[in-house]
């Protein structure tokens, strides 16, 4: 049982927006979409399944609209439709939503380092802190594959949730989280077992 497999999960993170390609923070469902490099991206990746022949059972997505707008280009290739997961939102940043790092560290100065050194601390004004984050989206993985024994699925996604998932499965600890680098329209890979997890390759970018 040690090294039978329990579920294979390929986590793509959703193509560009105008937020990604200026460096800003965001936690918003609705806004904003994707650009038209993110739309070049999602069908780079879409080319890159198509090309490896990968296999899949099931597709879920975050409920955002750039991750909901990315799983139908992939749903597309795969003829076969998406079911959205409410909980997999990237990490709520509170007040600096919409913000890059230099407004954040012209307003914070110690704002950035504070929760490098941190973990447990909360972002301002209804952030979520990096240990109840990954908590939140472990829990979410681990439902998933508890409920997709013996598939290989794929989940259309944030890069930091997929920050997130590596940390939940390879137990790093939570300060490194933001260590993990994670692009738009990029490709991971993690393998389930039964009491451990196996990151096959993380952060692919198909050109």
């Amino acid at each position: 049982m040690y090294f039978k497999r329990r579920c294979k999960i390929t986590f793509i993170a959703h193509g560009a927006t105008i937020y990604s390609e200026e460096g800003r923070f965001s936690d918003s469902a609705n806004y904003p979409p994707l650009s038209d490099l993110g739309v070049d991206e999602t069908e780079n990746v879409v080319k890159y399944l198509k090309a490896r022949a990968v296999k899949n059972d099931v597709i879920y997505s975050s409920p955002a609209l750039r991750t909901q707008q990315s799983a139908m280009l992939i749903s597309k290739f795969f003829k076969q439709d998406y079911e959205t997961i409410d909980n997999l939102t990237p990490r709520r940043c509170g007040g600096w939503n919409g913000m890059t790092y230099s407004e954040i560290l012209e307003e914070f100065p110690n704002g950035i380092s504070d929760i490098l050194d941190n973990p447990e601390k909360l972002l301002p004004e209804g952030g979520e802190s990096a240990v109840t984050f990954i908590n939140r989206i472990k829990t979410e993985i681990d439902e998933l594959v508890n409920n997709n024994e013996g598939n290989r699925i794929i989940i259309v996604t944030h890069p930091d949730v997929i920050q997130a998932a590596i940390c939940a499965a390879l137990d790093i600890p939570a300060d490194k989280l933001l260590k993990i680098y994670i692009r738009t329209g990029s490709i991971t890979q993690i393998s389930y077992f039964e009491n451990w997890a196996s990151l096959v390759y993380s952060d692919h970018v198909p050109l």
